[in-house]
């Protein structure tokens, strides 16, 4: 039997019980502790199974909770739109405000609710599977254990990102026939996709809000502890993913021998150069995939890869699928590709 809006539990949506004083409310809940979160429970709330594309959006009071011990099997995105809200994930802790996108990678224990001592926390939210590239989209907002923090968004943006949220609402009840749905007034609403069509129209509303907010946004401020040397050698790739760079090139182009510029490299970045260099040129080429008609062959040529059977392999082990099949498991770029709409049917 299909699950539908109506018969979610709201926690399972991601709405939690909101009480007094920060208490939870369920029955045997524990007191929060002195950060405002309720205790661990042996079970916590439900979350949506991951095969559902669920959204909705709340405006909730003080003492709004939701603890899952385990983690969801979905990732959570959160946009808020007024008030603050605190995510917790794994070690990680986050302060959301107006405008702040945040996202929570599935498989890891979390707990949100609205910022203890703030009146409320008024947000969007979606729990689905990520299409292939969102994580390289977010990749630079990661902020450790699966919690992406993307902000600041320039503030012009914040009306168009709350429509796409409002337009995914109103696809995901889509029915297959006549028109979507207008949006109508969202606040307490939840809607659960059903059927493939609803499904990746609302995935491609979702898509618009993480291209939109992780290529405007600015990228976070690098570690004090982080070396300058080695915060040019990582913008030079980012800059130019394709260009012939090996670690001599890189080093000579920072004033390091290449075996210390290697050591800080890896050391700093928790990665090797080439490493890095092989995600930055994969993560090219999807955009290109993404947004041109070149062939794949020269795509490959273009991201900095000799060999397009090598290329094929190592996209194939990044984003679980051959660069063809990458391409046309969307909309091609003349059918909307340009707003982020670009995921895979069925997902």
């Amino acid at each position: 039997m299909p699950v539908r809006a109506d018969r979610l539990p709201r926690t399972a949506a991601g709405s939690g019980t909101a009480g007094r004083g920060g208490a939870r409310g369920a029955e045997g809940a524990p007191a929060p502790d002195s950060t405002g979160f309720a205790g661990p429970a042996s079970l916590g709330d439900p979350a949506p199974p991951p095969g559902l594309v669920v959204v909705g959006r709340f405006e909730q009071p003080a003492g709004y909770r939701v603890n899952r011990p385990r983690g969801a099997d979905s990732w959570l995105f959160t946009w808020t739109t007024g008030g603050h809200g605190r995510l917790r994930q794994g070690g990680v802790e986050v302060r959301a405000a107006a405008g702040d996108l945040v996202v929570l990678a599935p498989g890891v224990p979390h707990r949100y609710g609205t910022e203890p001592g703030t009146g409320h926390w008024q947000f969007w939210w979606a729990h689905c599977q990520a299409r292939p590239a969102w994580p390289s989209w977010l990749r630079p907002y990661e902020a450790g254990d699966g919690t992406y923090v993307v902000t600041p968004t320039p503030a012009g943006l914040h009306t168009r990102v709350a429509a796409a949220f409002g337009r995914m609402l109103a696809d995901a009840r889509w029915t297959g026939t006549d028109a979507p749905p207008a949006a109508a007034s969202p606040d307490g609403q939840i809607a659960v996709a059903h059927g493939s069509a609803a499904r990746e129209l609302a995935l491609c509303s979702l898509e618009e809000v993480v291209l939109l907010t992780t290529t405007t946004a600015r990228s976070p401020a690098p570690s004090p502890g982080h070396d300058a040397r080695i915060r040019r050698a990582r913008a030079l790739i980012d800059a130019d993913p394709g260009a012939p760079h090996t670690v001599r090139s890189l080093a000579e182009g920072v004033a390091l021998s290449p075996s210390r510029f290697a050591h800080l490299f890896t050391q700093q970045l928790g990665q090797s150069p080439m490493r890095a260099l092989r995600e930055a040129r994969l993560r090219h080429a999807a955009r290109l995939l993404e947004s041109t008609d070149l062939p794949v062959e020269r795509v490959a040529a273009a991201s900095g890869f000799a060999s397009p059977f090598h290329f094929s392999r190592l996209f194939r082990a990044r984003y679980g699928m051959p660069p063809g099949a990458y391409r046309t498991g969307g909309l091609r770029p003349s059918m909307g590709r340009a707003i982020g709409c670009g995921g895979v049917p069925g997902r």
